[in-house]
């Protein structure tokens, strides 16, 4: 039905003002009391899904990459379509507005999508009010399972980048279940500069010794572009080993344009969808065996099949996550891929 008669009418109107739109659906249905009905069409409920990392409990290995949600304010809803894990974000310390508009485009040819949207945000203190909403208090197995996504604000210097990371960290801690320090977004001029391994170094051992502080830390991952050279995954494979990072997750949005055949193909921004599927399971596959599969690896990036979730699995991800898939296949991905491993 989503394929048939949703998705065509959806894909009529302007991508951002569709997001919203349908935000508004979703909550609504789900006040009026869809949520369960959903539940029962999306979600799979079996032990043999589950996953054990970072010291955590998924319920299954199908999550929702951020950008999705990035104010947290539907991941209850969200959760009903069959997500094992929510990923909110990306958070910045203070609310930012973005780039200017129009910065959200599908490649309907390509099965792709290019945004620039630039952390648009609420801000920290206002994601944290959303997040209380997730009972913090009740055990994990009554509550969403949600991972906070955290970057830096466009008006702070690059050289006091660590300052925001480090706010964002203390705001969510006792509202998120693990971390993920995003510096590989390319909507924010010069943020890729801070992959490269000195300064990444000095920005995880900044947020590692912050952890350290706490009674119980939380695990924090790294999220990485597909745009890195061998030489600069090696030096990835080095850095989480020195600073002790619980994972990596591969990969965020591209550059490249290659293989493209939309008319908007050259717009500024992000690409992600089906061309970016195989450089990311490339990636994962080269950080899995170059590490001896040293940490656990989120593999996202063109996922739109349940084979293309095995694919990535089978290169050595632990758990995967959607974004233009969920946009493009509807939320019969979540539970097509979940089948598909009970099956295997």
């Amino acid at each position: 039905m989503y394929k048939l008669i949703i998705r065509p009418i959806l894909f009529l109107f302007d991508p951002e003002n569709v997001h919203h739109f349908t935000f508004r659906m979703v909550r609504m249905m789900h006040r009026m009391g869809f949520g369960g009905i959903f539940r029962y069409i999306y979600k799979t409920k079996n032990d043999k899904l589950k996953r054990e990392l970072f010291g955590l409990t998924f319920p299954n290995p199908v999550g929702l990459a951020a950008g999705f949600d990035k104010n947290a304010k539907l991941y209850k809803e969200l959760s009903n379509f069959g997500f094992g894990f929510i990923e909110i974000g990306t958070v910045t310390p203070k609310a930012q507005p973005g780039n200017p508009k129009k910065r959200l485009f599908r490649l309907k040819k390509d099965g792709a999508i290019i945004n620039r949207m630039g952390f648009n945000n609420a801000g920290v203190s206002e994601v944290v009010v959303q997040l209380k909403k997730n009972n913090p208090s009740k055990a994990i197995a009554d509550r969403v399972l949600i991972g906070g996504n955290i970057g830096k604000n466009k008006i702070t210097p690059i050289e006091e980048a660590v300052n925001d990371y480090l706010i964002c960290f203390d705001e969510l801690f006792d509202y998120v279940d693990y971390f993920v320090v995003n510096v590989s977004s390319p909507n924010t001029p010069n943020l890729r500069s801070l992959q490269e391994k000195e300064p990444l170094t000095a920005l995880l051992h900044a947020l590692q010794n912050k952890n350290s502080e706490r009674l119980s830390r939380k695990p924090i991952l790294l999220k990485i572009a597909p745009d890195l050279t061998n030489d600069q995954l090696l030096d990835i494979i080095t850095i989480v080993s020195e600073t002790k990072i619980d994972g990596v997750i591969a990969t965020n949005t591209t550059i490249a344009r290659e293989g493209l055949v939309s008319e908007n193909k050259k717009e500024d921004g992000g690409l992600s969808g089906k061309p970016l599927s195989a450089r990311s399971t490339e990636v994962i596959k080269f950080l899995s065996d170059k590490s001896n599969r040293a940490f656990p690896i989120i593999g996202v990036g063109g996922i739109h099949s349940a084979e293309d979730a095995m694919e990535k699995l089978n290169a050595g991800a632990s758990l995967v996550q959607l974004y233009t898939g969920f946009i493009y296949e509807g939320p019969s991905l979540v539970r097509s891929i979940n089948n598909a491993l009970l099956k295997a």
